[in-house]
């Protein structure tokens, strides 16, 4: 038997449960429908982070964020001595490649390395997009180019990364094109009006460019012969932009969609509640192109034996948790402090350990949807709302599956849940430790000094001044020196 293509298929800021073939009703999207019709649907699929570079780190490397140094932090780096699932089958013979965004936003070149994590680009069609915010790369356009290159007779891994549904919309733009108000769901930490309705039509009209061009894509591997042969995975880097979801680790922080194809290998019309992991990503598809993942050195671990089986509801008892986290996301406090997080996920429950939960929990894309949270501090309506989004948070919070997925009440300073608490601490901090994360073992400032390549909010020049002054002063322990400077305590010359 020949060994099968990957065509992963992962939108930008894409949350669970938003696609139809979850009941989702404001979004339409037949192609991922189809493909978990004729595969299997995942219901407990999680990011390992809410922010694109840690998140898609995890999944090329099969490690964590807090196992990936640089590779933890938006903006920043994926050191080059941590292999991705892209490299590893292009040494295995397969044609690799990518359209529009892989692994990123980072510095590729500060990773020392010649192309982005995910394979050499394919972007040089371009099309006349749908709305004026949406990308004007033609995915399936450019998809077709990386296959009239290929080799007949050669296996491919693509990744397809649309930039959808990422901000910004194009306001109005999902009612403008046919879509209503009425088939909204909106999350109970969001206020139930038509602007934020709105605003989730247009970010829904957004995922159905995603899908439709996976939809090409679909039609040419058919065309060409090839799609039974080719293991299709659809999913999200991590939460929708919106207040409490991306950037999170509430469910809509990192609970994606996940719905997996591939021809007689993969038994057809399947729901599985199985806990997977982005972490898991690198070693199922190195094992499903023939390698054994035990031999590389993943943290995560395969679940090609759940994409295979005939089974539904838990095919594995031991998948029965995920572990998700964050450091810094984005320039958002002062001194570019981060809000470290930590969570585990259960049938039961979420637990999330915030280290430091003065610093200020600030990361909210801009939007309608969040202007009009923000504009309410005073307003005795909204004012819910915006304490759900940028008010303090407790160290411990623990919110109960019975209670629903939108994390609204905090059960973790109920006496009736203290020894669960405990419990969940023990078991996540238990597993941390044995990850090696810097964050448990009292080495957390050095997630704050790895740098940022990003547009800082101040000039540049400033920036690295005021940089390594606050790191001197105030994060390094004494005789410690900082990743990012050199014995004379200068920057290294690629900051």
């Amino acid at each position: 038997m020949p060994r099968p293509n990957i065509l992963l298929a992962i939108a930008d800021d894409l949350s669970w449960p938003h696609l139809s073939a979850y009941g989702c009703r404001f979004v339409n999207s037949p192609h991922s429908d189809r493909v978990a019709r004729e595969g299997v649907l995942f219901h407990n699929c999680f990011t390992t982070a809410p922010t694109c570079t840690a998140s898609r780190g995890s999944l090329l490397t099969g490690l964590y964020p807090w196992q990936l140094e640089e590779g933890c932090q938006l903006w920043g780096l994926l050191p080059q001595k941590y292999k991705t699932y892209p490299d590893i089958l292009e040494e295995a013979g397969y044609c690799i490649g990518l359209t529009n965004k892989g692994w990123g936003p980072g510095s590729v070149e500060a990773s020392g390395r010649k192309r982005n994590p995910a394979g050499p680009s394919f972007d040089e069609h371009r099309c006349e997009p749908l709305t004026s915010c949406m990308n004007g790369n033609d995915y399936a356009a450019n998809f077709r180019a990386f296959m009239d290159q290929k080799p007949d007779d050669q296996p491919f891994c693509f990744w397809y990364g649309s930039k959808e549904p990422h901000r910004r919309y194009e306001k109005g733009s999902g009612l403008k094109h046919g879509k209503r108000l009425e088939d909204v769901d909106v999350p109970a930490y969001l206020p139930d009006c038509g602007e934020v309705r709105s605003d989730m039509l247009d970010y829904a009209l957004e995922v159905e460019r995603f899908d439709d061009d996976l939809g090409k894509m679909m039609a040419l591997l058919e065309e060409r012969g090839e799609l039974e042969n080719t293991i299709i995975l659809v999913t999200g880097d991590n939460g929708f932009p919106f207040p409490r979801a991306k950037a999170t680790v509430y469910q809509n922080g990192c609970h994606v969609p996940l719905a997996v194809r591939w021809g007689s290998n993969c038994p057809s019309g399947r729901e599985v509640t199985d806990f997977v992991s982005f972490a898991d990503f690198a070693p199922t598809l190195v094992e499903a192109a023939g390698l054994d993942p035990i031999e590389l050195p993943f943290t995560g671990r395969s679940f090609l034996d759940v994409i295979c089986s005939e089974a539904v509801g838990r095919v594995d008892a031991s998948r029965d948790h995920v572990l998700t986290g964050r450091e810094r996301h984005g320039y958002n406090r002062p001194e570019n402090l981060g809000y470290p997080m930590r969570s585990i996920v259960t049938d039961d429950c979420l637990y999330i350990h915030n280290f430091e939960p003065e610093n200020g929990a600030n990361d909210v894309d801009g939007s309608p949807t969040q202007e009009l949270i923000w504009s309410g501090k005073e307003d005795p309506e909204l004012r819910q709302y915006w304490e759900l989004t940028w008010g303090l948070r407790p160290r411990d919070e623990l919110y109960t599956a019975a209670e629903g997925p939108d994390c609204i009440r905090n059960v973790a300073g109920d006496p009736e849940y203290e020894e669960q608490v405990a419990i969940l601490r023990e078991r996540l901090f238990d597993t941390l430790r044995a990850q090696g994360d810097p964050r448990i073992a009292g080495r957390g400032w050095v997630f704050d000094c790895f740098p940022y390549f990003g547009t800082p909010h101040v000039d540049k020049e400033k920036f690295t001044d005021r940089e390594y002054n606050y790191y001197q002063k105030r994060l390094v322990p004494e005789g410690q020196q900082p990743p990012g400077m050199n014995a004379a305590g200068e920057w290294a010359k690629w900051m």
